[in-house]
């Protein structure tokens, strides 16, 4: 079934917008001639990342709620769903799409129920092992939800669901699963090509308690600890960076552009558990640990974690540990070369390289079978 017209919709953080765009990028691939249009929340990131990546974007007057009655943000909240319903219902007029994805975000609560209604196929891709609201609120109107990770079964009919993995973009899959020398790696990262690495990667912006238990660590002078490889965000870098200076076997950087370096050049990697940093370490294959933020919704990087450390794939830290614990973790880690090996492995095990395919085999088999609900 050939594609012509697909509106995407969701955002708000670069876990939804990256899955987005890898769906995006895999229709294109497939159809070339397909119009793939995205529908954001204004003022959100995704309003400025869609348009870079070259796809044209709509946006809706939309946003959460808070967990204060007193809000004023709440207050507007109806005038804004009900503006975004309208906005969305217009949307699907002009644009007559013949599919309908929702990635998660504000924006795509008022598209899909809009789309559900009209009776057009609808697809959810939800990254997270514990659903945000909007897709918990849209799961019983929409034709089929592409799973990031397992154990969606509370908050989704089980005959919807398709276990496709998380989309990673085409070229984040060619640089994780292409074959890069560990020592030139290491001298390219400014680290010693024969001595083990821990990869501290706290995400973009950086995690404070991770940094906290990286200097903690250093100033312990723990003689027998590795290198270390610390990317500890852009907000934190200014700081860091002149505290790091002169420190040894020590590379403290705010933001990483190369990331299948740093990957390969890691013999442990320590990181947040974001949907998409868990897919992208399946596909890379080291030990890891886990250090689920504290003040995400609903604590789902926990129960992202847990989806690894219970099959033996990943050992988690909790936050409020990572300071005290991290050497150790690490050291355990490095000290047990057949347990470590045998971990990474199981990790490899649950790598989907070819999720964002997988999705796009639903999107295909939704329109072909002109599915309605």
């Amino acid at each position: 079934m050939a594609l012509e017209r697909v509106l995407i919709s969701g955002g708000g953080t670069g876990g939804h917008i990256h899955p987005a765009l890898a769906i995006a990028d895999e229709i294109r691939r497939r159809h070339p001639v397909c119009e793939v249009r995205f529908v954001g929340a204004k003022g959100r990131m995704e309003m400025d990342k869609v348009p870079a990546a070259g796809y044209a974007i709509d946006g809706l007057w939309i946003s959460g709620v808070d967990r204060s009655l007193k809000s004023l943000r709440n207050w507007v909240f109806p005038l804004k769903l009900l503006s975004s319903l309208v906005r969305a219902g217009g949307l699907l007029r002009r644009h007559r799409p013949q599919v309908v994805i929702g990635v998660g975000g504000f924006a795509s609560g008022p598209l899909l129920y809009r789309a559900s209604r009209r009776g057009l196929p609808t697809l959810i891709q939800e990254q997270n092992s514990f659903p945000g609201v909007t897709n918990r609120l849209l799961a019983g109107r929409v034709s089929r939800i592409c799973a990031g990770l397992p154990g969606l079964e509370r908050w989704f009919p089980a005959d919807r669901i398709v276990e496709t993995g998380n989309p990673l973009r085409a070229a984040v899959v060619r640089t994780m699963t292409g074959e890069v020398d560990t020592a030139a790696a290491r001298q390219r990262m400014g680290l010693d090509p024969e001595r083990p690495v821990l990869f501290v990667m706290g995400g973009s912006l950086g995690a404070a308690s991770m940094n906290r238990a990286v200097r903690a660590w250093v100033d312990a002078g723990d003689v027998d600890r590795p290198q270390i490889l610390w990317q500890c965000g852009a907000r934190y870098f200014a700081d860091a960076s002149a505290w790091a200076a002169g420190q040894p076997d020590l590379v403290c950087v705010g933001f990483i552009d190369r990331m299948e370096d740093a990957y390969a050049a890691a013999s442990v990697v320590a990181s947040r558990a974001g949907a998409m940093s868990i897919a992208e370490l399946a596909l890379v294959g080291k030990p890891a640990i886990l250090v689920p933020s504290p003040v995400v919704a609903e604590d789902h990087q926990t129960r992202n974690a847990k989806t690894l450390t219970d099959r033996g794939a990943a050992v988690l830290l909790e936050d409020r540990q990572v300071v005290a614990e991290l050497g150790r973790a690490v050291k355990g880690l490095l000290a047990d070369e057949a347990g470590s090996a045998e971990m990474a492995a199981k990790l490899r095990r649950l790598a989907k390289p070819e999720a964002a395919g997988r999705v796009v085999d639903e999107v295909e088999r939704l329109v072909g079978e002109g599915q309605v609900r």
